[in-house]
């Protein structure tokens, strides 16, 4: 079994794939309107995707505070530098829970956690 994508229900389309593209660095993999109230797009950069979708229907989104999605980076530092750029705030961090391992927290546009995380060698 393979693990091929997490969905993300969004509010807003164009502020959700912005942050995924510019922050996070995933490309547009495919685009899909099912119907004209609805829209879907796959973000990713390897297997595993990003399914984001917006339904005209439902604007409501809740994820709960117990869900992050974690993405490697290089350096902590590096993307809080990217952040502060961007002006998106620190959720929380950084921690450094032992010496291998340093990571942070943001949240999406839609208020989900997002983690940063740098594997010290």
């Amino acid at each position: 079994m393979r693990f091929c994508w997490v969905t993300i229900n969004v509010k807003n389309m164009q502020d959700s794939v912005r942050f995924y593209k510019d922050v996070i660095g995933l490309s547009v993999v495919r685009k899909m309107n099912p119907n004209p109230e609805m829209e879907i797009v796959f973000m990713g950069s390897g297997e595993t995707h990003v399914e984001l979708i917006w339904n005209a229907k439902s604007n409501a989104v809740n994820y709960g505070k117990d869900i992050s999605l974690g993405f490697e980076v290089k350096s902590v530092d590096t993307m809080m530098e990217v952040l502060r750029g961007n002006n998106i705030a620190i959720l929380a961090g950084p921690f450094q829970p032992n010496p291998t391992i340093r990571f942070i927290y943001i949240q999406d546009p839609d208020g989900l956690k997002i983690q940063f995380v740098e594997n010290i060698k």
